[in-house]
Order: C-alpha cells, then sequence, then structure tokens
C-alpha cells in the first residue's frame, strides 16, 4: 500500500507538495470519486486514478511508441528543433522517460521511449543487433545491381570493413523496405549514396519485432500493450 501523494510523485505529477495540492484541490478521483486525502492508502499495482479528469493507470515504468514527424530531434537537449519528448504530456516528461535510439530530424517513424535504464539499453547495445525496419523512398529507381549491393555490403567512409542490410525488399519502383541491425549515423542515407542512388523520404515501421501501427497518426503516441513487451 502507498499514499496516494507518493503513487502521483512516482507517475510524474510532480514533487509530493506539488502532489498533495492536486489531492486537496479535489483534483485526483480513484475509482470515480474525488480523494482529497492525500495520505490515503492505495494498493498501487494496476491502480487507474483521474488527475483533472484524465485516466491514468499506474505503471512502475513507463513503455511507449512514438509516431515521429518531421521536424522533430530524439533529444533532450534538441539544438536546433523540438524535441520528441515535448510531443508526450508533462507527467511522462517528468518521469524521465527518453527515446530508444534516435531518428534523423526528417526521418519519421516509430520509437520507442521509456524510463527503465537496463530496457533502453538492451534495446540499443550493439551486441544484440536489433532489427530496425524502415521504408525507403529513393531518387532514382532502384534497380536489382543496387538491392544486390546492399544485402551484399557497401563500403562506407570511415568504417574498416563494408556493411550489409540484413534485408532488402522492392516496394515499388523507388520504394524499398531495408532492415538494418546496426545502428550507425545516417546509415540508411550513407548505404543508399554507397550503392549509387539517395534517399528521398525515410521512414522507420518497426523495431525489435514492433510494428508502427497505421491507426496511429503522426505525432501520436500510446503505451506498449503486453503482447509488445513480451515480444521486447
Amino acid at each position: 500500500m502507498s499514499q496516494l501523494e507518493r503513487i502521483l510523485q512516482a507517475q510524474g505529477f510532480g514533487s509530493r507538495k506539488d502532489c498533495r495540492q492536486l489531492i486537496r484541490h479535489d483534483r485526483v478521483a480513484v475509482a470515480g470519486g474525488i480523494v482529497a486525502d492525500p495520505y490515503a492508502e492505495f494498493d498501487p499495482e494496476g491502480l487507474i486514478f483521474q488527475v483533472d479528469g484524465i485516466d491514468w493507470q499506474y505503471r512502475k515504468h513507463a513503455y511507449l511508441m512514438l509516431n515521429k514527424p518531421v521536424g522533430y530531434e530524439c533529444s533532450r537537449a534538441p539544438e536546433h528543433h523540438p524535441s520528441v519528448l515535448s510531443l508526450l504530456p508533462e507527467p511522462l516528461r517528468n518521469r524521465d522517460v527518453q527515446p530508444v535510439g534516435r531518428l534523423d530530424e526528417d526521418t519519421t517513424g516509430l520509437i520507442l521511449l521509456s524510463d527503465d535504464g537496463q530496457f533502453i539499453h538492451r534495446l540499443t547495445s550493439p551486441k544484440h543487433k536489433i532489427a530496425k525496419v524502415y521504408q525507403v523512398t529513393a531518387k532514382h529507381p532502384v534497380d536489382d545491381a543496387q538491392i544486390a549491393a546492399l544485402l551484399t555490403g557497401v563500403q562506407l567512409h570511415d568504417e574498416p570493413t563494408a556493411i550489409a542490410a540484413a534485408a532488402c525488399e522492392r516496394v515499388s519502383e523507388r520504394v524499398i523496405r531495408l532492415t538494418l541491425t546496426e545502428g550507425k549515423y545516417h546509415q540508411v542515407k550513407r548505404m543508399l549514396a554507397a550503392a549509387g542512388n539517395r534517399v528521398e523520404t525515410l521512414a522507420r515501421i518497426a523495431m525489435a519485432g514492433i510494428q508502427l501501427p497505421a491507426d496511429l497518426p503522426e505525432g501520436g503516441w500510446r503505451w506498449l500493450t503486453e503482447a509488445e513487451l513480451e515480444t521486447l
């Protein structure tokens, strides 16, 4: 059992003093009823509560997916564009949620986010070779020779050995689906250039077996499901 103010604090609603004030100003409800006592105790496991009428479920860690739009940086300290974290509600930002890896400012698609450091490390460690799938629109038609080069390996500047895609399939004349297991700087763009083409648009559509849902709009986010967490 935990005091309500401590539960709210753990979920990113501010300091204990901030959470106490939320409760005392009748802004917090449990099971549909306002709770005015910040010291009221509840079992946090699976607890659903409301703050200002918005439902929240207690979660020890946050595991999220976000459909990143163009014009956002995957950083807590962005330099030239807003952070993808600005697309999340304030309580999640307060929980120190951070992106699992990065996408370039002009790349769209699936980003996972969490406040679980071990989870982030597991999915970003090079030794685990997590598969990431990108849909690439090229400037010129992608021919069989370019696909073969991407699959057998292309030489990138400053890399000691050739880098090969784990999979590559043609979707249409200028669109391919490319699977990589590394996370090198501008890797997709550099690989396409080394194969004799150029990236026009780039979107990540899957990571670690998790697909970007067709119904998640750009800029939208949601919690990962239990089935998705089991996949990860």
